[in-house]
């Protein structure tokens, strides 16, 4: 693995830009240096794109993700094993979502890749690549969220410069390896690995770039949407989330809380969609907080670390200054381990819906019970943040279930624990984002429409 390294133009070159620790969360113990990249390497690789993108358009596009995704199958151990060492993921969601999301991802892309031309009266619509993709992506999920930007950029011929995260790059540069053995172009896809700050924020105001394709925090977002301004650059941005998994009355209770547990402390709460509210109405909340506190004990032997000592401060702040009821969890390291960044998994219930806990994004395993009156009080308290990700509701009346999630002003809502679609839009409403991700709308984020309107035939 190549961590004092830059894939550029399809070699790698050596970067002497300052060091950094590579540190497992499950043991705090550093495993590698990274060497950080900068601007010079950021230079570089636009340049690189630039170059490769006209050939990029005649080459066989899907052929070359055909081999890629086989190439990330044939290396899927591999792949899971650098995943939990960077990140703590437990070693079987790393392989089964860490690893099983982005194939599917990818076959998704794979049987969506036909964006056929349109004719509309007397003219001929044409869809063309942006041109020059960057995409920067985060440590939570780090060959979904690469291969979430990278395969509909390459497929509708784009050229792109990846910005992995600095604190879980190896995904990313066992990728470059999976590219270099599919025979994608050089220049076609490069990647530097550098802070936002640094590499990140160079990217986001390049003139060289056309597009940036951005999934982190809501307050990163930001910057890189005033840095994109600058140079009137599309931006695509993935942000945070407060999602809320609504019961109904008649909900299956015992269903319902067990699969809102699971999936706020998926990934040990490092989700963007997890389902960190749990909405109950009022004369059913001591029951659901029960339920809750019980499914959360049952899950701590299951839990990962989260993934550094930054996060591991963050969610513990919002665990000592917490005001609501404590169910189960709390403060400190896991019960059973001396070293590692170990939350307990936390249940609150009784939480008032403005309470920092129940409007923040903690992007740790906390969950809030929220109890409200009616239905209209619930869709208050479900659209009452200023995110719009995803959500659950939960009702033995499926119409009913989705007349109120038609409601939700959020991205995406499962009924009754419907599963995850990769080829369905993804992506959120206010400040959980701009634009879609996944599938055939996934797809057109990368396109330019261009209009030809054609001259009477004679």
């Amino acid at each position: 693995m190549r961590y004092d390294a830059a894939f550029v133009n399809g070699s790698w070159v050596a970067v002497t830009g300052p060091a950094a620790d590579l540190v497992d969360p499950a043991t705090e113990e550093p495993f590698a240096t990274l060497r950080l990249a900068g601007r010079s390497e950021v230079d570089a690789s636009v340049a690189a794109a630039r170059a490769a993108f006209p050939a990029w358009q005649a080459a066989d596009r899907t052929g070359v993700l055909r081999r890629v995704r086989d190439g990330i199958a044939a290396r899927r151990a591999e792949f899971a094993a650098h995943i939990t060492q960077d990140m703590g993921c437990p070693p079987k969601i790393a392989d089964a979502v860490q690893v099983g999301a982005p194939l599917a991802v990818l076959d998704g892309f794979l049987s969506n890749v036909d964006r056929a031309e349109e004719k509309l009266g007397h003219s001929l619509v044409v869809r063309e690549p942006v041109g020059v993709v960057a995409a920067i992506t985060p440590w939570n999920y780090p060959l979904h969220q690469v291969v979430a930007k990278l395969a509909p950029a390459l497929l509708a011929g784009c050229t792109v410069v990846l910005k992995p995260s600095e604190l879980a790059p190896s995904a990313a540069l066992l990728l470059a390896e999976v590219f270099a053995e599919a025979g994608l172009p050089p220049g076609v896809c490069n990647i530097v690995v550098g802070t936002g700050p640094e590499v990140g924020a160079a990217l986001a105001a390049h003139p060289g770039v056309d597009m940036v394709s951005f999934t982190g925090s809501t307050a990163a977002g930001r910057l890189v949407g005033r840095a994109a301004a600058e140079t009137v650059k599309r931006v695509a941005l993935e942000l945070g989330g407060k999602s809320a998994s609504v019961l109904l009355p008649d909900a299956d209770l015992s269903k319902a809380v067990k699969a809102t547990v699971n999936n706020a402390f998926l990934n040990s709460g490092q989700t963007c969609t997890a389902w960190t509210r749990l909405l109950v109405r009022r004369d059913q909340h001591d029951e659901v907080a029960a339920l809750a506190g019980r499914f959360a004990e049952a899950m701590a032997g299951r839990l990962g670390p989260v993934a550094s000592r930054a996060q591991w401060d963050r969610v513990q702040g919002y665990l000592t200054s917490a005001k609501a009821s404590l169910v189960t969890g709390g403060p400190g390291r896991l019960d059973g381990h001396d070293r590692g960044y170990f939350c307990h998994p936390t249940v609150y219930a009784d939480v008032p819906r403005d309470a920092p806990i129940a409007q923040e994004e903690i992007f740790g395993p906390v969950l809030s019970i929220i109890p409200y009156t009616d239905e209209d009080d619930a869709l208050a308290i479900a659209n009452g943040t200023p995110y719009g990700l995803a959500g659950a509701v939960w009702s033995a009346d499926r119409e009913a279930a989705v007349a109120f999630a038609r409601r939700m002003r959020t991205g995406q809502v499962d009924i009754n624990g419907a599963r995850f679609n990769p080829i369905a839009p993804f992506g959120g409403y206010a400040q959980s984002g701009i634009g879609r991700e996944l599938g055939p709308y996934g797809l057109d984020e990368y396109y330019e429409l261009k209009s030809i309107q054609l001259d009477e035939q004679p």
